[in-house]
């Protein structure tokens, strides 16, 4: 939070004493809590995934005190919503307008993605041995997608070797955005919103405001980076490049962008636009920016033909990569549905043929794939049944659908009442608070969350 007053400061906006006030009592609770409770104990599984599903919790409830304390956003429960939805990077908001906000307040409001994007709790896994505790279950319980990549034999190193990277590519892109118009500020906010996959702007009309086609371009190229799986990074770091190319998954995540723009580009190009740079421009922004589950705006795709509506909306539930800071299923765990349908195809023709599900040159265990079956229709019969609850409270069944896709799968704009040029503000408080649960299901891969809700688990 002090890391927002530097700005409040420089634009002498009002939001000073909040920002200062909030950062105190966080720091005094935060004291409280390392001096009481402060435990040497090894954290087994059951604890990691307490602590991650209700740190999450806890930070999006102190994260949400400049709101308040600068009657910002007054109600506790649209604070809470607009918090929990910077944290866990979704990007849906309950401001009707958001160039009111001082720089102070629109810097923390980014900045709670960028936190949220590489996960608090992977930054707390490099200082909990620093604390005689150690991180594993955390990191296990935190990091996206159905296998945890450990990059190194120490988790710790890991972390930090994950930060880095994220750090790295924030800086390349605050540079190229400077260099394209923006200042600092509005540099380092859509920054955090690209990198984290959130979606946060400073502007009202999103990115859309700037009206730059190098500003456009900049921010596909990362949102495409940060929709991939960090490790890639890394290796490409290291030298080995082709890595990212060769790797199945990623080649299937670039063929899902390429297509889904392919066919929504026809769509647009003969209804919308009037030259193929400009359908080009729109249409691969919005086909990038919903499967990275990022939600920025260069276009209101509701004003595309219900067709390419449709194709955006099966992005929202492919997400990115797995170990991306992008929402949704993951394109990985999409990837092994696919292999596995064929399988099961094979099978059905040659009842007697072992045909195992292959990622690459590796065979991938029953263990994962029941993992990814369980998950696939657990993560349908919650998006089904909160779009029922939606509608008990008289949302048309398309805002109902909409909202619950954007929320869980962390991309903020959503469909008709919630779409890319509307916001949360008119829903009940009981409906915003179910979105913000669902937002924490999908940032913290549902089963972190739904398993604190089985009674075996807090059996001895």
């Amino acid at each position: 939070m002090l890391l927002s007053l530097p700005f409040s400061f420089y634009y002498g906006s009002n939001d000073i004493i909040p920002i200062s006030l909030s950062a105190a009592i966080t720091m005094v609770i935060g004291a409280l809590g390392f001096f009481l409770f402060k435990s040497k104990q090894e954290v087994r599984p059951k604890e990691g995934f307490m602590i991650v599903a209700l740190g999450w919790i806890v930070f999006s409830a102190l994260g949400s005190l400049p709101y308040m304390l600068g009657n910002y956003i007054p109600p506790f429960t649209d604070a809470f919503f607009e918090t929990m939805s910077g944290f866990t990077t979704t990007g849906a908001t309950i401001l009707t307008d958001i160039e009111i906000l001082p720089e102070g307040i629109l810097f923390w409001r980014s900045f709670t993605h960028w936190l949220g994007g590489m996960g608090i709790i992977v930054l707390g896994i490099a200082i909990l041995p620093l604390l005689g505790v150690g991180g594993m279950q955390l990191f296990k319980a935190e990091v996206p997608g159905p296998i945890a990549d450990k990059l190194t034999p120490r988790v710790t190193e890991t972390a930090k070797i994950l930060w880095i990277v994220y750090v790295l590519l924030t800086a390349i892109e605050t540079a190229l955005l400077m260099i394209g118009g923006m200042n600092l500020h509005q540099s380092l906010c859509h920054t955090f919103g690209t990198m984290a996959t959130g979606g946060y702007s400073t502007l009202n009309k999103s990115v859309g405001g700037f009206d730059s086609a190098y500003i456009d371009y900049v921010i596909i190229i990362f949102m495409i980076l940060a929709g991939m799986n960090f490790s890639l990074h890394y290796r490409m770091l290291k030298g080995n490049v082709k890595e990212m190319f060769i790797n199945r998954e990623s080649q299937f995540y670039f063929a899902i962008i390429g297509f889904a723009t392919l066919v929504i580009g026809i769509d647009t190009y003969i209804n919308n636009y009037s030259s193929i740079l400009e359908t080009l421009r729109y249409t691969l922004f919005q086909v990038v920016s919903i499967i990275t589950t990022t939600g920025f705006g260069t276009a209101d795709y509701e004003q595309w033909s219900i067709s390419s509506q449709l194709v955006l909306f099966l992005l929202m539930f492919i997400g990115g990569m797995a170990g991306s800071t992008g929402g949704g299923m993951k394109v990985m765990r999409i990837y092994l549905l696919f292999k596995f349908v064929y399988a099961e195809i094979v099978r059905l023709v040659h009842p007697q043929a072992i045909v195992p599900v292959r990622m690459g040159n590796i065979t991938v265990n029953r263990d994962v794939m029941m993992n990814v079956l369980g998950f696939f229709v657990l993560y349908m019969l919650i998006a089904a049944f909160s779009s029922l609850y939606l509608s008990f409270y008289e949302i048309d069944i398309a805002t109902s659908i909409g909202a619950v896709a954007a929320t869980l799968n962390n991309i903020g704009p959503g469909l008709e009442l919630v779409g890319p040029t509307d916001n949360y503000a008119f829903l009940p408080s009981p409906v915003k608070w179910h979105l913000s649960f669902l937002m924490l299901l999908g940032r913290l891969e549902v089963y972190t969350v739904v398993i604190l809700l089985a009674p075996s688990f807090w059996q001895k």
